[in-house]
């Protein structure tokens, strides 16, 4: 799947080219904070398990606990993206880029705290060890691309992996992930 930018755009904070899941797990943004910033994260769902719905179902409060063991410790929580990229480099949007998804937890980026309410949340379909797909890189900077084309505000050095934002509590995108890749693509 090669995906182009040509005909991408924001209606309301949703982009066209993206799958549109919506979830409820966003809220309005505070008056006056705009996306600065690009949190880069990692999620399988079993753990390192690919394919399936799960991640959907939990970004809209479907996961059934029953689904497998791990599940049960999950299913309770209220959380969200405004992106997923699949391993196939499938696209899927959860919550308008104008809201604040429920993507960082507790997290701080250059002494600021609550990220989320300046971020924007971008999981990959993956696990910390594993590499992920080319087709995840191709679409992840064409998306990078028009984030930052859409949000003039998020510079190349606001791009991070959770793990950077929430250090020693989570490590994700992790080593596997190829931070080389990202930086390439950035021109400012």
């Amino acid at each position: 799947m090669t995906l182009t930018t040509d005909y991408w755009h924001f209606i309301d904070g949703w982009l066209s080219g993206a799958h549109r899941v919506e979830s409820p797990n966003c809220n309005p943004r505070p008056v006056g904070a705009a996306p600065e910033l690009i949190v880069i994260h990692g999620i399988s769902l079993p753990p390192g398990q690919y394919g399936g719905s799960a991640i959907e179902a939990l970004f809209t409060n479907r996961l059934d606990p029953a689904g497998h063991p791990y599940f049960e410790e999950i299913a309770h929580l209220e959380v969200s993206a405004h992106f997923l990229i699949r391993r196939g480099g499938e696209l899927v949007q959860f919550v308008s880029t104008d809201a604040r998804a429920w993507h960082a937890g507790v997290s701080c980026w250059r002494g600021r705290e609550q990220c989320n309410d300046f971020s924007l949340g971008i999981e990959l379909e993956g696990c910390d060890d594993e590499p992920y797909a080319d087709l995840q890189y191709e679409t992840l900077l064409k998306l990078i691309a028009v984030l930052q084309t859409q949000y003039p505000s998020i510079l190349a050095d606001a791009i991070v992996g959770h793990s950077d934002i929430a250090p020693g509590r989570k490590t994700d995108p992790g080593p596997a992930f190829d931070w080389s890749r990202v930086r390439a693509a950035q021109v400012s």
